[in-house]
């Protein structure tokens, strides 16, 4: 790699928090009587010392700017630290910046405890070695001490990540490389003649500068199973908006489906005026759309890195096939070929009884062909699906769906997260 030692800033390099730190900011000021600048000033805010914003952009006194920060914090402590996304593609990019054995720190000028608090929300806080920031009473937050508070004590080629002039004035005062970001809430111009050594324009150029010629981690293949009612394409759902916030790239997708081919495949093998359909027919339409599915998307995709989320797959087919219709292990083997070796890093089956399974699915909507079948069918294949689990604990984990959405997506986020995290085999706890 190019770096060895790499220091990030937060607002704007990691995270696109500005609608929390705006909306917050316009909130003190209220909260004061004091005149509430438009967006242009109020974008300002995103970067600097808070402290030192107030005074410089809205004219307030010393004095009245500690208590802005204070009237500030009462509505970012609580709700603005979440109006913010990890910018897409930082996930990743961390990810292989750890598992090439890069020395990864934060240096902010947003309170120490807000940062972490951040970063442990978004799932990335074990990704860092050292998190810096000044405590609730500092004022300054001055750059060139934090990034000097955040450098390893032994390195060979360090930098500093940030968007705005701030970021790379005390990269140059601590010595180490500048580099500025264009994705962020400073302009190309104020970067450069602040001096900066190196621009990125794109979180993309940004893993180019950092990694150079080093491998990027693979991507990882993470698949919700259950019977038809459990919950599983709501999690998945809440899922996905929750990978996106964090910097993910993903690859949303289902089966039986998801491209051209495999998706026309799903309406006849679906279909309730195709009642006459074999059981060997319907295994062997599933498993030629899997075919087209893995060869199409779910590859590609893992190739270029990204997570990929699938609503069912082969385990399906070996519990409704192999186990409802009873065909056993002979669907395993014509789905052999049909994978191609492409099995899930993880696969989420959410534990509901079949019965109760099946009820809320059809008050949800007309149940379809499969669905249609008695229920003696549902048991058969919530069976099927506890005894793949006993198979193959390391891979399949259990949920129990009976709980509440919320606490079942906590337990989702936290398997997942954890998954995340051995493709970089993290094993030293962050400091500070």
């Amino acid at each position: 790699m190019n770096y060895d030692a790499i220091i990030f800033d937060l607002d704007g390099t990691i995270t696109e928090s500005a609608p929390g730190i705006m909306k917050s900011s316009a909130y003190a000021l209220e909260q004061m009587q004091k005149p509430v600048p438009g967006e242009d000033v109020l974008r300002k805010f995103v970067g600097p010392p808070l402290h030192k914003s107030f005074m410089d952009f809205c004219g307030l006194t010393d004095e009245e700017a500690q208590i802005a920060v204070s009237k500030y914090r009462e509505r970012h402590t609580v709700i603005g630290w979440k109006e913010a996304n990890v910018y897409e593609g930082i996930l990743p990019m961390l990810l292989s910046l750890k598992k090439n054995g890069a020395y990864i720190a934060l240096a902010s000028s947003k309170p120490h405890p807000l940062c972490v608090k951040t970063l442990e929300y978004f799932g990335i806080l074990p990704l860092f070695d050292k998190v810096v920031g000044p405590d609730f009473q500092n004022k300054s937050g001055e750059k060139e001490f934090l990034i000097r508070s955040a450098l390893p004590e032994n390195y060979k080629n360090a930098c500093m990540v940030g968007d705005r002039k701030f970021d790379i004035e005390g990269a140059k005062k601590a010595g180490v490389t500048a580099i500025g970001v264009g994705y962020g809430y400073g302009s190309r111009e104020e970067l450069v003649e602040s001096g900066c050594d190196l621009y990125a324009e794109s979180v993309d150029d940004l893993a180019n500068a950092l990694l150079g010629a080093s491998p990027r981690v693979k991507g990882l293949f993470i698949t919700f199973e259950g019977s038809d009612g459990c919950g599983k394409s709501t999690q998945l759902k809440l899922l996905k908006e929750y990978l996106s916030s964090c910097g993910a790239r993903l690859t949303v997708t289902r089966e039986p489906g998801g491209c051209e081919i495999s998706e026309r495949i799903r309406s006849l093998v679906l279909d309730v005026k195709a009642m006459g359909m074999t059981d060997e027919c319907e295994a062997l339409l599933f498993a030629a759309a899997r075919s087209q599915h893995v060869n199409d998307v779910i590859k590609p995709a893992i190739d270029k890195g990204n997570i990929v989320l699938c609503d069912r797959y082969v385990d399906s087919s070996i519990a409704y096939q192999g186990g409802g219709r009873g065909l056993g292990n002979w669907v395993r083997a014509i789905n052999e070929k049909a994978v191609n070796g492409c099995m899930p890093d993880l696969t989420i089956l959410f534990d509901i009884n079949a019965e109760e399974a099946l009820r809320r699915r059809k008050n949800a909507t007309d149940a379809d062909r499969i669905e249609s079948a008695q229920s003696g069918f549902m048991t058969d294949v919530y069976n099927a699906f506890i005894a793949l689990s006993k198979e193959e604990p390391e891979r399949i984990k259990v949920i129990d769906a009976n709980g509440k959405i919320e606490q079942i997506q906590d337990r989702v986020r936290q398997m997942v997260i954890d998954k995340i995290l051995t493709l970089c085999q993290i094993s030293e706890k962050t400091e500070g």
